[in-house]
């Protein structure tokens, strides 16, 4: 019979939001263009940038609401499951290769560090210190005379939350496969708070740091690199409060909780860059450099 569905996959209704969604991030990063070059653009920067942002927020939920929709209704079936893990899959190894970048840079900076460029941001002069006068001991890494966070207090207990938050990710995960639900909900509110402590603390860290971003190489680095995992984190722990609520609504099974299980891979993700982020840069970084 004709029109018959004869196999596994199913075939998405016409959807509007991909296209809102491309729109919405060309306007965003105009927006971001605009505002790095605002002595051009005034204050339009902040208008266009606004409404890039908007129509992210509104691509995300309600092209992922369309997602949970075809869950609940039965058209994710085990192929389509298995596809959609690929798929999670590739996401994330090119999240690992966006913060291989960041620890190349880093590396690079660390064992190739001469010639060393300072940066006057008041004055936007860029200047050459090896060789100079007063520039000595500037040719290892951290700079001599740079004040360094001590890895060994928040560093080390923003590790440790972490730590607890992929365990207790686990239990949640856990739960779920044996059908203990309140075991699920109460993993998730765990990590959920773990994750909200370990921002706080991370914002805390950022507020004493006795560097400033641009300053130097090392601290260049330092931001991006831990600012940016910071990103990530606050984005898991949004993840997480999606899986939540669709916990309490009684969505997710035994057998189909795909949602879940790609919040959890992700969160995973985020522990392990954590890591090497808490060893490269706080530890092996910071190492010799007077702590503040």
């Amino acid at each position: 019979m004709a029109g018959t569905k004869n196999h596994d996959y199913h075939i998405l209704e016409p959807d509007i939001w991909p296209l809102i969604g491309s729109l919405s991030a060309l306007t965003f990063t105009t927006g971001m263009v605009m505002m790095m070059h605002d002595g051009f653009f005034d204050s339009a920067w902040k208008i266009v940038l606004g409404l890039g942002i908007a129509g992210l927020i509104a691509t995300f939920f309600s092209w992922f609401g369309n997602v949970v929709r075809e869950a609940e209704g039965g058209d994710h079936t085990p192929v389509v499951q298995l596809h959609m893990r690929y798929g999670m899959i590739l996401f994330i190894a090119s999240e690992v290769m966006f913060f291989v970048g960041w620890f190349w840079a880093f590396f690079d900076f660390a064992l190739f560090p001469d010639p060393i460029q300072a940066v006057d941001l008041e004055q936007n002069i860029w200047e050459n210190l090896i060789g100079q006068e007063g520039a000595a001991g500037l040719d290892t890494f951290p700079a001599q005379g740079i004040e360094v966070l001590n890895a060994f207090q928040l560093p080390l207990l923003n590790t440790l939350i972490l730590l607890c938050s992929g365990t207790t990710v686990t239990w949640a995960h856990h739960a779920l496969i044996h059908g203990d639900r309140d075991g699920l909900k109460s993993g998730l509110w765990a990590t959920i708070a773990l994750g909200a402590v370990f921002t706080a603390i991370q914002a805390y860290e950022y507020s004493i740091a006795p560097f400033a971003f641009g300053g130097n190489t090392y601290s260049s680095a330092f931001y991006m690199a831990t600012g940016f995992h910071g990103f990530h984190v606050l984005v898991g722990t949004i993840f997480l409060i999606v899986c939540l609520a669709r916990a309490y609504k009684g969505h997710f099974t035994q057998r189909q909780h795909f949602g879940f299980e790609a919040a959890a891979w992700y969160w995973h993700f985020v522990d392990v860059v954590w890591l090497f982020l808490f060893v490269a840069v706080y530890i092996w970084g910071g190492w010799g450099a007077p702590v503040h």
